[in-house]
């Protein structure tokens, strides 16, 4: 055992050893999560513009392979969990590898991201959102797992390490001529300088189709032939004659990703793919427009406070200015029926699979939690936390029992 691995394993028995006052049911330990040491010569990661220079390494444990030290650059991301992290102390990051690089098993590419799950408590709604996806027909779900951080030897608390939502062979596989785009707002600085972007006429008055890949120009050839598609697929879509399933919407789509997206983000009634940002989905020329990947779970199964996606009953992504206009389609309304069985049907398995994510952060939680205790603290708000709990195991339950109602209800009423 190197002196380094020594001396991980001494502090992070010294910081359990301070977590007397946190309880969780007696689970039996899983095994230790893997440790990804960042150093970056003691530069302070600030900025998502600034790319610092450092290297990685990875302690994968029993369950996953290592990664020696890399050489890589590193930066921060996000929108809310920049601002927010910048709050409390707890920042997302990506970082990119010189090289295509395999991390924890995953299929290797250059660009990763460290999730820091600020606004949720429970460490599991990504985690679960995925667990779903995997059930669909998606071409491709981003993969994830967890990891406990260190910067420059000082420990960061629990994260999540993962592939981040671009083309790539092992990710959006849309080759030369696809494109891969974000429906996004233009509100509180989202979108960078270089941003390529159109509007359409039956979203807000702020929300883009916000082009990630290709890179390409504004008013280009390219940039026509994906706008002037999406315009095309919209007229048909508010057409009088939308049901048709030659001249209408359906022509245009893949319904299968179509249902399965709807489906996965109404479930989880998640806040911001009603009409706001994260509504990812891919088209090739010639082929059908298909939804996903899924994407940024951490506002959804209740975990907000300021509006109704908070409550597990109503309905939420139907209002979605595209899923409206579907659901008017009785063809539509039928297959999304039909799709939702399945996932009722397994809802015994998703709740099983809860559990053994806590399982599996029975000793981290309890380190990140020590390390950022106004999270179990009821008179400390967090944005947009609807209601705290003092225990990691009062956030799982929480989760556990509004999935299940949401549920129910989504049966009852859809």
């Amino acid at each position: 055992m190197t002196l380094e691995k020594l001396l991980i394993i001494v502090l992070l028995g010294l910081i359990a050893s301070c977590e007397e006052d946190i309880t969780t049911p007696p689970l039996k330990q899983a095994q230790p999560l893997p440790i990804v040491h960042v150093n970056t010569n003691e530069v302070l990661v600030d900025s998502k513009e600034d790319k610092i220079p450092g290297t990685v390494s990875i302690d994968g444990g029993e369950n996953f392979p290592s990664l020696p030290s890399t050489q890589m650059t590193i930066k921060g991301r996000g929108n809310s969990t920049w601002w927010q992290g910048g709050i409390w102390g707890k920042r997302p990051y990506q970082i990119k590898f010189e090289d295509k690089t395999e991390v924890l098993g995953i299929p290797e590419d250059k660009k990763w991201v460290l999730l820091a799950e600020l606004s949720d408590p429970s460490f599991i709604r990504n985690k679960i959102s995925r667990e779903l996806a995997n059930k669909s027909l998606f071409d491709y779900v981003p993969q994830i797992e967890y990891t406990e951080l260190f910067i420059n030897e000082i420990y960061a608390g629990l994260y999540v390490i993962g592939q981040k939502v671009e083309e790539s062979s092992n990710r959006v596989n849309i080759g030369d001529d696809g494109y891969l785009v974000e429906i996004d707002t233009d509100a509180d600085g989202r979108l960078d300088p270089d941003d390529v972007y159109f509007k359409t006429d039956n979203w807000r008055d702020n929300n883009v189709f916000n082009i990630k890949e290709p890179s390409l120009d504004q008013g280009s050839t390219e940039f026509d032939l994906i706008k002037d598609h999406i315009n095309n697929f919209e007229s048909a879509l508010f057409s009088v004659d939308f049901k048709d399933p030659e001249f209408g919407y359906r022509s245009f789509i893949d319904l299968p990703s179509f249902i399965d997206w709807y489906l996965i983000n109404e479930i989880s009634k998640n806040q911001d793919s009603q009409s706001y940002s994260s509504i990812y989905f891919n088209y090739i020329a010639g082929e059908k427009i298909k939804m996903g990947p899924i994407w940024d779970f951490d506002l959804a199964f209740g975990n907000v406070d300021y509006s109704n996606a908070k409550y597990p009953e109503g309905f939420w992504v139907k209002e979605n200015p595209w899923f409206k206009r579907m659901f008017e389609d009785p063809y539509f309304d039928g297959l999304v029926k039909e799709r939702f069985r399945y996932y009722f049907d397994n809802l015994d398995e998703t709740l099983s699979k809860i559990d053994g994510f806590e399982k599996q952060l029975l000793q981290s939680q309890k380190r990140n939690f020590q390390l950022f205790p106004f999270l179990l603290n009821s008179n400390e708000y967090v944005w947009p936390i609807p209601e705290k709990f003092n225990t990691h195991n009062g956030y799982v339950e929480h989760l556990k029992s509004w999935i299940e109602t949401r549920m129910n209800w989504l049966n009852t009423n859809l």
